[in-house]
C-alpha cells in the first residue's frame, strides 16, 4: 500500500497542486493538511475562518504550515466568484442568491477550482455524498463528450492493484454509460501505474447466456472498442473468464486479455458495490477510493467516518488527477 502512495508522492513532487479541504475546523482534515504541509507535496488550501483554524491546529499540536486559509465570509475576490458563478448557472441563480450559496463551504471551494485558485477539492468527512457531488455537477461539470461521473475503488493487497467500477455513482448504467465508464477507468487505472486491460463483466462469457443484461454489456463493449481500438479491452465476461488463464482459454480462447484483467467495469452498481467489498472483507484487498472520474477537474468524496490518513490519502490521489 505504501509504494502506491510512495508513487503519488514522486509524481507530485515537483509539481505546486493545491488540494481544497473545505471541512476546515474538521479535526481530521487539519490533521490530514498538517501532514501534507509538512510534506509538501500538496498544498492544502483550508476553507473557515483563518484565526479559529490557527487556534484548533494549535490546541492540537498539528503544524499547518504552507496551508492556506480562506475564509468565505471574508475573501478579496467574492464579487468576481458570485459573477462567476451567476454565468455559469446560466440564469439558475440570481446575483443576491449566488452569494447565499457561496457562503456554503462546499460551493466556495468548488468554486475556487473552477476558477483555478486550487486544482480539485476533497470533501465529505462531515457532509453527505450528495453535498460534495452536486456542486462539481453544477459548476465544474464532466468532461466533453461524458454523460455521468462514476466511482473507481483501487484495490490493493501487497504488489497486486485492480481496478473496480462504477461502485459508487450510477445504479443502472446503460452501454453508452458502462463505455464510458469503461475509458475513463482505464485512464484513471494508469494515474497508479496500472497498464489497463479492461474487461467488461456480465454472468456471460462471450454469449453463454443471452438476456438484455447480457447484450447491454456486449454492446458496450462495441462502443468502448469504436472510441479507443488501441485499449486492451474486451467481453461481456464472467469474472473467472477475465482473471484466471485457464478458465480464459476454455471460455474466451482468442480473447486479447487472455484471463490476464487489471481493471474491472461492473455492470450495475449493485454488482460492483458487492464486488469490491467481497475483495476488501473476504479477500484482505484495501479498497482506496471512491475516486470520482469523467469530471472537468477532479473533486472526491470521503466518507464521513474517514480517518485523517485517508484525508490525506485522497488528497494525494486528487492532486494526482490534475496533472
Amino acid at each position: 500500500m505504501s509504494n502506491l502512495f510512495d508513487t503519488l508522492r514522486d509524481k507530485l513532487s515537483n509539481t505546486t497542486k493545491r488540494i481544497v479541504l473545505p471541512e476546515g475546523s474538521d479535526e481530521r482534515i487539519l490533521e490530514a493538511a498538517s501532514k501534507l504541509a509538512q510534506e509538501g507535496a500538496v498544498t492544502p488550501v483550508l476553507v473557515g475562518n483563518p484565526d479559529e483554524l490557527k487556534q484548533k491546529a494549535s490546541d492540537l499540536n498539528l503544524d499547518l504550515g504552507s496551508a492556506d486559509i480562506l475564509d468565505p465570509n471574508n475573501y478579496s475576490e467574492f464579487d468576481a466568484m458570485v459573477a462567476s458563478f451567476v454565468e455559469r448557472r446560466k440564469g439558475k441563480a440570481t446575483e443576491e442568491k449566488a452569494r447565499e450559496i457561496l457562503k456554503d463551504e462546499n460551493y466556495f471551494g468548488t468554486m475556487l477550482v473552477y476558477m483555478g485558485e486550487a486544482d480539485g477539492l476533497v470533501s465529505g468527512a462531515a457532509h453527505s455524498t450528495a453535498d460534495t457531488v452536486r456542486p462539481a455537477l453544477q459548476i465544474i461539470k464532466t468532461k466533453p463528450g461524458i454523460k455521468k461521473t462514476s466511482g473507481i475503488f483501487i484495490m490493493v493487497k501487497d504488489e497486486e492493484k485492480y481496478a473496480f467500477a462504477d461502485c459508487a455513482i450510477n445504479i443502472s448504467p446503460d452501454s453508452q454509460d458502462l463505455a464510458e465508464i469503461a475509458l475513463a477507468s482505464a485512464d484513471t487505472a494508469k494515474l497508479f501505474d496500472i497498464d489497463p486491460r479492461v474487461a467488461m463483466l456480465s454472468f456471460s462469457t462471450k454469449g453463454s447466456a443471452q438476456s438484455p443484461e447480457t447484450e447491454k454489456v456486449t454492446e458496450a463493449v462495441k462502443i468502448a472498442k469504436e472510441q479507443n481500438p488501441e485499449l486492451a479491452l474486451d467481453g461481456e465476461f464472467q469474472f473467472d473468464a477475465a482473471f484466471v488463464p485457464s478458465v480464459a482459454e476454455k471460455k474466451a480462447p482468442g480473447s486479447e486479455l487472455n484471463g490476464d484483467a487489471n481493471v474491472f467495469v461492473f455492470p450495475s452498481l449493485e454488482a460492483g458495490n458487492i464486488g469490491y467489498k467481497i475483495a476488501q472483507r473476504m479477500g484482505g484487498f484495501d479498497a482506496v477510493g471512491p475516486v470520482l472520474q469523467g469530471l472537468n477537474q477532479p473533486v472526491n468524496d470521503l466518507s464521513r467516518g474517514c480517518s485523517a490518513d485517508d484525508v490525506y490519502k485522497l488528497s494525494l490521489i486528487t492532486a494526482a488527477q490534475s496533472l
